[in-house]
C-alpha cells in the first residue's frame, strides 16, 4: 500500500523512526541494522511495508530496498511473523542472513533470540531458491564465494577464533573496505577488531 516514506526525520531510537510527511508524522517500526543506517539528517526515506492485523495496523521501515525484500521473505516463512523478522535484522546484516540461507548455515540463524532449529531449518528449505534467484539479479545482497573472505575465515578460525565472529568481522570488512583489499589486510584488519 505504501512503498516509501520521505520526510523530516523527527525523532530516531533503535526500534522506531518518526517521519513528518507535510505536516503528518508517522511512526515507522525499523531495524538495528536501518537504525545503524540512517543519519541523524534532516531528510529522511524508509522504504515501508503495512502490516495490518485485527487489532493493528503497524508500518515497518527499512533504508533500502534489498532489507524490505528479504524482511518480505522472512515473513512468508509459515512460524516467522513481523516480529522476528525484524529481530533477524537487528541481529545479523541483511548479507550474513543471505549468506547463511545460502550456505545452509542453521548455527547462524540459531544464534538469533527466537529461532529454534526447526524454525532456522524451515528459514532454509523454504526460502533458499528464492534468495539465490534474488542474489543474482541483485549481487549487493550477497557476496558469492569470495575466495579472499574463505582464506582470510580460513586462517582466523585455525587460529582458534570463534567463527561465527569471525563471519560477521570479515563481512563487516569487506563491506567497508574497496575490492582491492588482500587477504593479508583482510586478516590484519580482522585481527585487530577480533
Amino acid at each position: 500500500m505504501y512503498s516509501y516514506f520521505q520526510g523530516k526525520l523527527v525523532e530516531k531510537t533503535p526500534t522506531y523512526a518518526v517521519i513528518d510527511c507535510n505536516g503528518v508524522a508517522y511512526m515507522i517500526h525499523i531495524s538495528l541494522n536501518t537504525f545503524s543506517k540512517i543519519k541523524d539528517e534532516e531528510k529522511c526515506k524508509l522504504y515501508t511495508h503495512l502490516s495490518i492485523k485485527e487489532d493493528a495496523h503497524t508500518l515497518y521501515g527499512f533504508f533500502d530496498e534489498a532489507e524490505r525484500i528479504l524482511f518480505r521473505h522472512l515473513i512468508s516463512v509459515s512460524g516467522v511473523g513481523t516480529n522476528t523478522a525484524r529481530m533477524m535484522l537487528s541481529s545479523l546484516s541483511p548479507l550474513e542472513i543471505t549468506n547463511a540461507i545460502i550456505a545452509n548455515n542453521v548455527s547462524v540463524l540459531q544464534s538469533i533470540k527466537g529461532i529454534g532449529g526447526k524454525t532456522a531449518q524451515r528459514i532454509i528449505l523454504d526460502l533458499k531458491d528464492k534468495i539465490a534467484k534474488i542474489s543474482s539479479d541483485k549481487d549487493f545482497l550477497v557476496v558469492e564465494h569470495n575466495t579472499k573472505r574463505e582464506e582470510a575465515l580460513s586462517a582466523l578460525v585455525m587460529l582458534g577464533f570463534n567463527k561465527i565472529a569471525v563471519e560477521k568481522m570479515l563481512d563487516k570488512i569487506i563491506r567497508s573496505e574497496a575490492a582491492t583489499i588482500t587477504v593479508e589486510q583482510l586478516i590484519k584488519l580482522a585481527l585487530k577488531n577480533l
